[in-house]
């Protein structure tokens, strides 16, 4: 599952800089409508949540091995 969650990260990551590179290439022609900066922001948006998933599991793999103080 980890795999497949940095995979699709790394291809966020493209679509993102695709994204942000159209909306500018849009912009030099004039005032964009607002739908075009959706093209940036929805890959945004999940390169935040698939971030904050890699960021977190080695703090969740921590916990699980086993690591807990006796009370």
């Amino acid at each position: 599952m980890s795999k497949i969650i940095r995979q699709t990260h790394r291809w966020l990551s493209i679509l993102f800089t695709a994204g942000v590179v159209g909306y500018m290439i849009v912009m030099t022609k004039g005032q964009p409508p607002a739908w075009v900066g959706l093209f940036a922001l929805v890959p945004l948006i999940l390169l935040l949540a698939s971030g904050l998933y890699m960021f977190v599991l080695p703090y969740v793999a921590r916990g699980r091995s086993g690591r807990r103080t006796q009370g």
